[in-house]
């Protein structure tokens, strides 16, 4: 029998794939370069792939700007979380505690994703020599205005920072490890005239990359120039946004570990993810197994609604191998018995059509909002339903 449940804490707890760690709220000193303070570290680990963030949550300085940044919802989502997994190469989700970048400010990462400037470009923008610190390439503003667009097009897009903390012997909660994500730019926009149309120019992937990397390098340097980061690890990530109407997001495609007090990049190391639209070219061209499977999905959902056909899927691929598969189903229903009934055998499709070693998870929607999620883990014998009230 398909389980179902409305409570939607247990909703919450199957998600993260393992039981809660259970313990009381712990109250520490967190220690910065120059303040102490009391910090609680939260009671619940609620899965093994997720850190603990330490409370009373601060903000990062200069939160919000991704939003300016990054071209759609979908990169916002996969640059942040992603930027949680690269941590996870080098701080272990057990002993570590999750803070949003605290050394970083908000004007100056907007100085670092500016191009460079001419004297004259200085002037026009009221900036001073000391913030001439772009980290794109310059564009001297002269000669024809697509061929300087496509020589020198925006490279970086925006800079995120996380900060991962350690409770030492004595109680005390201190800085162990800074993870930064490096968003870069697949297709470069821009207008030829002010408030006119938008072009734009694909950029190779080879040249994000050599961008990507020359970049990182200069970041290392200054923040070892900041006191607080000159001997703590660094890990930083390069990331390649997709295009403004992609509805699959970009993915993180290399990242390199950076021991405490070293300002040297001295390797690489690859990241062979990648998300693919079902049903779409693209994806028949690479994983036609795969979409095989969905495809079959697709067509008995469309038997029960012979007129519908809106099955959309986003496949997570990690070294050519699919690990999860997140499945949007909008419909029209006439009444919550024919919302349940379609539930239960979209359920029993999922068993039905999809290997037990990849994670599937459908979204059941109309125009009223959320109508039910389905979640078959990674080989786990029945699917979790949620019926929305």
């Amino acid at each position: 029998m398909r389980k179902l449940s409305m409570i939607a804490l247990s909703l919450i707890l199957l998600l993260t794939g393992c039981a809660p760690n259970f313990q009381k709220e712990e109250e520490v000193v967190q220690e910065n370069e120059d303040t102490k303070k009391k910090a609680i570290i939260p009671k619940y680990q609620i899965s093994d792939q997720f850190y603990r963030t330490l409370l009373p949550f601060e903000p990062s300085e200069a939160r919000g700007l991704v939003v300016n940044n990054i071209n759609t919802r979908y990169d916002i989502n996969e640059f942040e979380t992603g930027l949680m997994r690269m941590a996870q190469t080098a701080f272990d989700p057990e002993n570590y505690l999750f803070q949003e970048g605290q050394y970083l400010e908000r004007d100056e990462v907007r100085l670092w994703l500016n191009r460079q400037y001419t004297k004259e470009q200085l002037k026009e923008n009221g900036l001073s020599d000391e913030e001439n610190i772009g980290l794109n390439p310059l564009d001297e503003g002269k000669g024809d205005i697509k061929e300087r667009n496509e020589k020198n097009p925006i490279y970086l897009a925006h800079i995120l920072e996380h900060n991962y903390l350690k409770k030492d012997d004595d109680g005390t909660v201190r800085l162990k490890g800074v993870v930064i994500g490096l968003a870069m730019n697949s297709v470069h926009y821009y207008q030829k005239v002010q408030y006119g149309a938008t072009f734009e120019k694909q950029i190779d992937h080879d040249a994000v990359e050599r961008e990507g990397k020359k970049i990182a390098q200069e970041v290392i340097k200054r923040l070892r120039n900041k006191d607080d980061l000159k001997d703590v690890p660094i890990t930083i990530a390069l990331f390649e946004q997709e295009d403004r109407a992609s509805v699959v997001p970009g993915n993180f495609f290399a990242y390199s570990k950076v021991d405490k007090g070293s300002n040297s990049i001295n390797k690489w190391e690859k990241v062979e993810e990648e998300y693919f639209l079902f049903p779409s070219d693209d994806a028949k061209d690479k994983h036609r197994d795969d979409l095989t499977f969905f495809l079959n999905f697709k067509q008995d959902v469309e038997e029960y609604f012979p007129n519908f056909n809106g099955v959309i899927g986003k496949a997570f691929y990690v070294q050519g191998q699919l690990q999860e598969l997140n499945i949007s189903i909008p419909i029209q229903f006439y009444g919550k018995a024919e919302a349940v009934g379609f539930t239960q055998y979209v359920a029993g499709l999922v068993m039905e059509h999809f290997p037990e070693y990849i994670t599937v998870q459908v979204e059941v929607s109309s125009v009223n909002g959320q109508e039910a999620l389905i979640v078959r883990k990674a080989n786990q014998d029945e699917p979790f339903v949620h019926i929305y009230n």
